[in-house]
């Protein structure tokens, strides 16, 4: 599975509304993400983890749904509009994330674990953030 991020706020991805994830969501739409570089060496990871709210995407923007998740696919292996329903077996789904955190490794001096643990961040709000020229 893969996640376009749609700014610091909001992650896509598609998937069938029959699999057992999209059942979930349908019954319980409070969900938790965790994305990290699955390619990283054993002990060397580093984390993001999401608190969010899940549902299906709405299809008034599908299209741009659409194009957000074919820049994280290959060339050849995009997707187009008949992919997804009615026409085809996917939905593009989407979490709307309230809280943020980082992995902090287990025994990092800075914080003093043991174990791993998740460190809460704060990303800027892009509408009450202001830019000096």
């Amino acid at each position: 599975m893969f996640l376009a991020a749609d700014g610091l706020h909001r992650v896509l991805w598609v998937s069938s509304p029959d699999s057992r994830h999209s059942r979930n969501i349908a019954a319980r739409p409070e969900v938790a993400i965790t994305v990290f570089d699955t390619a990283a060496p054993v002990g060397g990871a580093e984390a993001i983890y999401l608190e969010a709210t899940a549902e299906s995407a709405g299809d008034d923007a599908r299209a741009a749904d659409l194009a957000l998740l074919n820049t994280r696919l290959p060339t050849g292996h995009q997707l187009v509009p008949e992919d997804l329903e009615p026409a085809g077996p996917l939905l593009v789904y989407q979490a709307a994330i309230s809280r943020h955190f980082v992995l902090i490794r287990g025994g990092n001096a800075r914080f003093d674990n043991v174990t791993d643990a998740r460190l809460a961040v704060f990303p800027p709000d892009p509408e009450h953030t202001t830019h000096t020229l």
